[in-house]
């Protein structure tokens, strides 16, 4: 059976080698047909009033990229072996973030599966992938999707997720998938044809926003609800991260973020397993994931910028852009987001001009994914440079012991030194020539004013090809001891409930001139930020974990310079 949803089309046809067959009319503006023969592996497009040929705005899979044909896909003719797998839960995890095209040479799903014992070594509870669907050309971060139902042949085609998930499943690894709902790539985006699929006036930097609360927003809504619905029923992927939900246009009494939590808590409690909603906001809004009882959306989690830039401001000492409210007052900021959950939380913010967020402390600490490095955090600077180990170090100290969801991003377990750059693969001229400016363009008042002379252009192969892991770098004595700390600092926090304890009233921080000591039950967690040694009183306690050789312990704790001990009193 075909079916589309064009309300506003007067006659459309489905395409099949060649030949075209009437669809039916339905109610709603749904079009139907069977066609005899037609199954798994069967291309076509559909063609509206007869128009140019389209692909299918839920197609499952676009073997020959975004301006192809569709090809049915049928979900159930693939064999799982997770019949055993009850999911997991975020409380207590932790969770790996990873781009398919780069963390391994290959690029592929089926060359990630062979990194997921790594990954389960390591001890993190969730893999969470960026965006898979079909992108123009051979390479992206994946935020230029536009079918929205497809996986990318490039990784793997549908299979080869289905494949990849079941592998990290038989590991214990639960499964993140990134999606994006506020906008569509600007090229092979052939939604508007088929119905309002867009807002006629809301839009963001990204592009024209979708019609969520218009005219015909019932049937978009149910798009969107459904695709998510499709990778946690079909793909046994475990939760979403739902990009940048803050440019999400939706003035109806039931938000979106809400229509959408309460289906996907109707499908898992149908499938018997957990399954979590992560918003990625910049709006400092507890609301996002204050249960609907409460007046909230009832999503489970929501990235914390607030706790990143802390970080990365105390350990790196950089104090432009968004780093300005947070270097002002470190360590202050650090011991505010560690107890408090959001800096802004009211408070005015010199890089908005304005006052920003609301009161957070209320709600659990696991309910905050929080990392020292991410995608964005790296890959929007200009030359995608990482934190260097040293501060890396620290960060990771502070953030494996914190009450919140910690988040990795790839390679940072061992220090890798490539870089993660922007890059994309436009098949049209005006958008392969204009995407270095527009990149530019998007971080005006960050800091970053000689951003033409440093980033690479994002469309050269070359700029993918550096952002890839490297490896072999695990080789190296001091990557190796890198990942140790890594690895120490895991099984610490998932020995010791102390560590993993979300409740943030019970985080206590105290601070002074470039160090601060975090009290979590019966551990003390101590850092040195500065250049110069630190003694600290202490209670009677031993060392547990110690990033420096030099960290003594006697009547009082000496630290070193750029060093972290835990403490256990």
């Amino acid at each position: 059976m075909f079916e589309v949803w064009a309300p506003q089309a007067q006659s459309v046809e489905v395409e099949i080698g060649g030949t075209r067959h009437p669809m039916r009319p339905g109610r709603g503006g749904w079009w139907t047909a069977e066609v005899p023969g037609a199954g798994h592996g069967t291309d076509y497009r559909f063609r509206l009033d007869g128009g140019d040929p389209l692909p299918d705005p839920r197609t499952r899979w676009q073997p020959e990229g975004i301006f192809g044909p569709s090809r049915v896909y049928e979900h159930d003719r693939f064999v799982w072996s997770d019949g055993l797998w009850t999911g997991r839960t975020l409380p207590g995890s932790i969770i790996y973030e990873l781009h398919i095209g780069t963390f391994t040479p290959a690029g592929t799903f089926e060359a990630a599966i062979e990194k997921l014992d790594h990954l389960a070594e390591l001890g993190v509870g969730f893999v969470e992938v960026m965006p898979v669907p079909p992108v123009p050309g051979e390479r992206n971060w994946g935020y230029d999707g536009v079918d929205l139902w497809a996986v990318t042949d490039n990784y793997g085609g549908p299979d080869g997720l289905k494949r990849f998930v079941d592998a990290c499943h038989r590991r214990g690894l639960g499964v993140i998938l990134d999606v994006v709902y506020n906008h569509l790539g600007p090229s092979g985006n052939f939604l508007a044809p088929f119905g309002p699929y867009f807002h006629s006036s809301a839009s963001s930097f990204w592009g024209q926003a979708v019609n969520l609360d218009g005219p015909g927003s019932d049937e978009v809504r149910r798009y969107f609800i459904g695709n998510a619905l499709q990778w946690l029923r079909d793909y046994h992927i475990d939760g979403l991260r739902l990009d940048a939900v803050h440019a999400l246009h939706d003035e109806r009494a039931t938000h979106f973020l809400e229509e959408l939590a309460v289906e996907v808590d109707a499908l898992s409690a149908a499938l018997g397993r957990p399954l979590t909603l992560i918003a990625e906001s910049d709006l400092n809004d507890p609301g996002l994931m204050t249960p609907r009882e409460a007046g909230g959306y009832g999503l489970a989690a929501a990235w914390n910028d607030d706790v990143h830039h802390a970080l990365h401001a105390a350990v790196t000492g950089e104090r432009h852009g968004y780093y300005e409210d947070f270097a002002t007052a470190s360590p202050l900021s650090l011991a505010k987001v560690l107890t408090s959950a959001y800096y802004h939380d009211g408070t005015y913010s010199a890089f908005r001009g304005r006052g920003h967020g609301r009161p957070a402390r209320h709600v659990p600490g696991h309910r905050f994914v929080v990392c020292a490095q991410n995608h964005d955090q790296i890959g929007n600077r200009a030359e995608g440079d990482r934190m260097d180990p040293e501060a890396l170090r620290l960060a990771a100290g502070l953030l494996l012991t914190s009450p919140f969801t910690p988040m990795l991003f790839m390679g940072e377990e061992w220090g890798a030194r490539t870089p993660f750059l922007f890059f994309t693969d436009h098949v049209e001229p005006a958008l392969r020539e204009g995407e270095a400016d527009r990149r530019r363009r998007e971080f005006v008042g960050f800091g970053y004013d000689d951003w033409a002379e440093k980033a690479p252009d994002p469309g050269e192969e070359m700029t993918f090809l550096r952002s890839k892991l490297d490896w072999s770098e695990l080789d190296d004595p001091a990557h190796r001891a890198h990942l140790d700390w890594y690895r120490a600092l895991v099984a610490l926090r998932r020995t010791h409930p102390d560590l993993s304890d979300s409740r943030l009233d019970r985080v206590r921080v105290e601070h002074g001139d470039g160090w601060l000591v975090v009290h979590r039950g019966a551990f003390r967690v101590t850092a040195n930020l500065g250049r110069a040694p630190v003694t600290l009183q202490t209670e009677p306690a031993e060392i547990v974990l110690a990033s420096d050789p030099g960290v003594h312990l006697g009547p009082d704790l000496v630290l070193p310079p750029r060093s972290l001990a835990i403490l256990r009193v």
